[in-house]
């Protein structure tokens, strides 16, 4: 197998044909390793939701070439037959929201993707619970979505992600409704679930708050990339 983590090369997407074409993403160039949480930051607009898109291979880019986790998932083409099994098995998705299922319970919710994929529902069951534990939130593992706090169902989210062991997390916004104590909570807990799982991790945010806590930085702006040496502050 390839190397693992995310490299992207020379990515990009139009929107529209002839003089109505937009270039949303125009040259993206990127690598994030195993174990390494980067920030993606640029202005409303740039393309940061587009490449996010692409990477979760919800849309299909015009060109350029994507590697998740070791597999080439895109060469001036689709490369996986199943994009739905690609979303289910091999990317965590983090999003501002939690978007936890309402009627399930807390263990249920982090369940429900590995027994999509096949696995048996006590190994899922017991999958999710080693994951709360490791978030700090096994003592709500039998809460309804509605009995946490916001902090505890992003922790939630993230133990969710992280349930079927993908190489790969996206995360859109995750500390946006936070306040500092929390938001810097979450960026720890995605920092010590990338080492522990060896996890290439994308946290597309404009949050001052955390931008200061990254090692290395993309700035895209005008659909290209910009790599640039972060703080990496303490956290």
């Amino acid at each position: 197998m390839a190397e693992l983590g995310i490299r992207i090369e020379h990515l990009r997407k139009r929107y529209g044909e002839g003089d109505t074409a937009v270039d949303a993403l125009k040259d993206v160039n990127m690598t994030v390793a195993p174990g390494e949480v980067v920030g993606l930051i640029g202005p409303s607009g740039s393309g940061k939701s587009t490449l996010l898109k692409c990477l979760g291979a919800v849309i299909e880019p015009s060109g350029g070439k994507m590697v998740l986790g070791g597999e080439t998932i895109y060469d001036d083409g689709w490369k996986i037959p199943d994009l739905r099994a690609l979303r289910r098995d091999s990317i965590g998705f983090v999003f501002q929201a939690p978007y936890l299922i309402p009627f399930l319970d807390v263990t249920d919710n982090v369940a429900l993707l590995p027994m999509l994929a096949g696995r048996p529902n006590a190994e899922a069951r017991e999958r999710a619970r080693e994951l709360l534990v490791a978030l700090d939130v096994g003592h709500r593992a039998q809460a309804q979505p509605s009995e946490l706090s916001g902090g505890e169902q992003q922790r939630v989210s993230i133990a969710r992600a992280l349930a079927n062991r993908p190489p790969v997390i996206l995360a859109d916004e995750p500390t946006a409704p936070l306040d500092s104590e929390r938001a810097l909570a979450v960026v720890r807990i995605l920092n010590q679930m990338a080492l522990q799982h060896h996890t290439a991790i994308i946290v597309v945010t404009h949050d001052e708050k955390i931008i200061p806590t990254f090692k290395r930085l993309y700035l895209i702006r005008d659909g290209s990339t910009h790599e640039e040496a972060g703080e990496g502050r303490s956290l």
